[in-house]
């Protein structure tokens, strides 16, 4: 019994000394679970954040005015009227502009409310014509035009009660054989009074069924895309692996330096700038080609549209590639071993790529953990290539990611640069 537990005890001193496997074992799970229970947690779309939506009231009617008043006062909802500051004297939104704006993914739904809206809003009887609602989505936030629909059914029961009566009414009138004169005056008079109250109170919520009102969802971005999420799984998946291939690359810096190899290559006319610019090529060349073959193979087997997005999908491989090769030599000439190296880029990349959305899509995260992802290299990334290749945008439109990445390289490659001078002084 004595020997068991000296070898526990022996092995227990070693994890301690092992700082690799400490953090893989200790601090990288309790890392994660901060992270997913954060995006996880929480009640309704109070977890992933309110959805944006921009309104275009083309009735203009009091219901269709009382039925936009009750959209902007539901808590899941960030709704739009006018381009730019809501507050400012200006025109509102225009049909065309609402679908412009779902295309260059300033949000990520819009509403029209049709002419004629206010006069046969709502209908029991699902024969009966009705205004139709349109929603143009981007899809590539599946969830917000699902939960924009229901909202609707229900701010049409919360919003409207009078146009609700008004329909059974119509259904009353036409199944028991026709109302008098004088129970229909009674009735305008009733209604004229709900009406009222509901023009001077806070609409309450309601749990009657749903499908009062007919809406109608459009896909503005993937209805001509023959397989809309292989994009967002190649770019993604892509760009988390070449940082896991980047820094493991990098990691010969260590070896050789372990070797002596540093010292002998140093003592040639090749100074550490011109080792780490070598090495950053090589490293970037290899991240360019595991980038192409990933959106090859999705272009051959899964219908990705890479052949007529190649300008933009260059600019955005290179860019990735040279910033990940940054950040991994960042890392190889941080680290004091390799087993530091494999412990410090499982943490660093892992926790990246669950922020910056290669794991999970941000639009799901709430608005907190979406601006807290901009600071990894990965959301902006994904965002420019989901520019290229799900939104269809000209190559100029991808400037602010390109900018932001070959930033990123730089101070990485700089960082690196001045870690390394402890080899050089060895």
């Amino acid at each position: 019994m004595s020997m068991i537990l000296a070898v526990a005890k022996n092995r227990l001193m070693n994890l301690k000394r092992d700082r690799a496997a400490f953090v893989l074992a200790f601090v990288l799970p309790v890392a994660f679970f901060t992270i997913f229970a954060s995006i996880f947690s929480g009640g309704g779309r109070s977890a992933t954040g309110k959805v944006a939506v921009v309104i275009v009231d083309e009735d203009g009617s009091d219901a269709s005015r009382r039925f936009v008043a009750g959209l902007k006062a539901e808590a899941g909802l960030s709704v739009g009227l006018k381009p730019g500051d809501e507050k400012a004297a200006g025109p509102v939104y225009t049909a065309a502009q609402a679908e412009q704006a779902v295309r260059k993914g300033e949000v990520p739904v819009a509403l029209i409310i049709p002419r004629g809206f206010g006069e046969n809003a709502i209908a029991f009887d699902p024969g009966t014509k009705r205004a139709t609602l349109r929603i143009l989505a981007d899809t590539a936030d599946p969830i917000a035009p699902q939960v924009l629909n229901g909202l609707l059914q229900k701010v049409a029961m919360t919003s409207m009660p009078a146009a609700m009566a008004r329909s059974g009414m119509a259904e009353v009138d036409k199944w028991s054989g026709g109302l008098t004169p004088e129970q229909k005056a009674r009735m305008e008079q009733a209604l004229g009074a709900i009406e009222k109250e509901a023009t001077s109170g806070e609409p309450s919520a309601s749990k009657g069924p749903g499908g009062l009102v007919a809406v109608e969802t459009r896909d503005v971005l993937g209805e001509t895309k023959k397989n809309p999420t292989v994009t967002f799984y190649a770019a993604g998946l892509g760009v988390m692996f070449l940082l896991f291939s980047a820094t493991g690359a990098g990691g010969a810096l260590i070896e050789e330096a372990e070797s002596g190899t540093l010292d002998r290559i140093l003592a040639t006319r090749v100074s550490m700038t011109k080792l780490l610019l070598g090495k950053l090529v090589y490293l970037a060349g290899v991240g360019v080609a595991q980038l192409t073959l990933m959106f090859v193979w999705g272009a051959v087997f899964f219908g990705l549209e890479l052949w007529s997005h190649i300008p933009g999908f260059l600019i955005m491989t290179l860019a990735t590639a040279l910033v990940s090769s940054a950040f991994g030599l960042m890392l190889a000439s941080v680290c004091r071993s390799r087993m530091q190296l494999v412990a410090l880029s499982n943490l660093s990349i892992l926790l990246m790529s669950a922020l910056g959305g290669s794991l999970f899509p941000r639009f799901l995260m709430s608005e907190k953990l979406q601006k807290i992802g901009l600071i990894t290299l990965n959301a902006w990334a994904l965002d420019g290539f989901q520019k290229i290749f799900w939104r269809d945008e000209p190559v100029w439109a991808i400037w602010p990611q390109v900018a932001v990445l070959t930033t990123l390289g730089i101070a990485f490659f700089l960082i690196a640069r001045r870690v390394a001078e402890r080899w050089e002084a060895a």
